[in-house]
């Protein structure tokens, strides 16, 4: 009974793992009358062959030798308290038979909500450009709000950067060489990577971008966070906008 439960939590979420697991399925033992604590929990996840191991990949997505001006940190040891405050921003890869696709994504720091995401064919800024017009359709004000990335020409060149301007936005870049300090944006893809299965190599474009617009709706509404207090990154995100 218990191990169907799982299945049924990973047919959405194929490698959340026990932590989260455990809270998830809390409910559904109450009501089955299912006593189980977290350690037995967690040995019948092993006996079942049901743990979650992680996997390692890397493709280098960022290109720091450019022209364009190099922004200074300004989310440094700074804790978002509210929604649309600090923005952070990120490119990340997907594998079809023959080639690879980009995808480029925005995810609000104090939720963890991906608010904008696109999929293209190549390195250009016309994705990452999708991506951050995405995440600003409608909000009515963005003055004073961070924009948070890497030193990638993407986020570097001129269009990308008079966007955000343009709304008031200031603009927060890592050191090179240092994905610390875009943790979160890196944190995320890993996650859409590793326990969503965007890793697995896709037969077409249109399979890519279907299985991540799913993984992303479910990463969003259903995925329980333990640095937002176990819960989604949607009820975060309305919890503390500001109206």
């Amino acid at each position: 009974m218990i191990t169907q439960l799982v299945y049924s939590k990973r047919r959405k979420q194929p490698r959340v793992g026990g932590n989260k697991l455990y809270r998830m399925l809390k409910a559904d033992f109450q009501i089955m009358d299912i006593k189980i604590g977290r350690d037995k929990f967690f040995e019948l996840l092993r006996r079942e062959g049901l743990l979650i191991k992680r996997n390692k990949a890397y493709h280098r997505t960022t290109d720091s030798n450019h022209r364009f001006k190099i922004y200074k940190n300004l989310i440094d040891g700074v804790m978002a308290s509210r929604s649309d405050e600090i923005w952070v921003s990120d490119i990340t890869y997907l594998r079809i038979i023959d080639a690879f696709l980009y995808l480029a994504l925005i995810t609000d720091l104090c939720s963890r909500k991906i608010i904008g995401a696109d999929i293209s064919e190549s390195l250009g800024i016309e994705g990452s450009i999708r991506a951050l017009e995405q995440a600003m359709r409608g909000k009515k004000s963005l003055q004073g709000a961070i924009h948070h990335s890497d030193r990638g020409i993407q986020y570097c060149s001129k269009i990308y950067t008079e966007l955000l301007t343009s709304k008031g936005m200031q603009i927060s870049m890592s050191e090179k060489g240092n994905p610390y300090e875009n943790a979160v944006a890196e944190r995320v893809n890993g996650i859409l990577k590793e326990e969503f299965l965007l890793s697995e190599i896709f037969t077409s474009k249109e399979e890519a971008i279907k299985s991540t617009k799913e993984a992303i709706k479910t990463y969003n509404t259903e995925r329980l966070h333990m640095s937002i207090d176990y819960k989604t990154p949607d009820e975060k995100y309305k919890e503390n906008k500001v109206a």
